[in-house]
């Protein structure tokens, strides 16, 4: 039974929380990500997730299993958004059953924490202003092509900005099936 899924459109929570139902659970918990209007100070009118869906079908997978494993924990489920999302949309679901509240609620961080570290998952970000920007893409993060300070207000583009983004690997080369030489570096 796959426990990590990825879904092109919205999905309804109450069906994935039924099948954590079991007569071994005395609790549940869960982490619902949702798409907010700004970040990083810009206001935000959409986003964009995209993915690698075989390696990141894979290490959700993994990830879940490593949680019921590492956490005694009854059963586990997480639901990630790709494509499109407006303002105010789930992006991300996390549901874990378990004997107690302590087990489910660390495990529930575990696989968050672990989705959003681990499985190669993108988010591109549309400002309200017209530009769109990849959220923690290296290269965007690199200091500018000189050094002189600006004020929060002055944008331009620096010496990187015609040339596309450098694709970031460290998702990947975090997984024992790529590794460091596995993506071609």
């Amino acid at each position: 039974m796959k426990r990590f899924a990825l879904s092109p459109q919205p999905f309804e929570i109450a069906p994935l929380r039924e099948q954590l139902l079991s007569a071994h659970a005395g609790a549940y918990a869960s982490f619902e990500g949702w798409v907010r209007d700004h970040h990083g100070g810009r206001a935000v009118a959409g986003l964009r997730y995209e993915s690698y869906a075989a390696l990141a079908d894979s290490e959700g997978e993994r990830i879940l299993g490593e949680a019921i494993e590492r956490f005694a924990i009854v059963d586990a489920r997480c639901v990630h958004r790709v494509g499109d999302l407006a303002i105010g949309e789930l992006a991300v679901w996390v549901g874990v059953s378990a004997a107690h509240r302590d087990e489910a609620f660390r495990a529930c961080r575990y696989i968050i924490d672990e989705v959003k570290h681990r499985v190669p998952i993108w988010k591109k970000e549309h400002y309200v202003n017209g530009n769109s920007g990849w959220v923690n893409c290296e290269r965007c993060a690199a200091p500018p092509a000189h050094e002189h300070e600006h004020d929060p207000g002055h944008h331009h583009h620096h010496a990187h900005a015609p040339v596309a983004p450098a694709p970031d690997y460290s998702r990947q080369v975090a997984l024992r099936e790529v590794g460091e030489a596995g993506h071609g570096a």
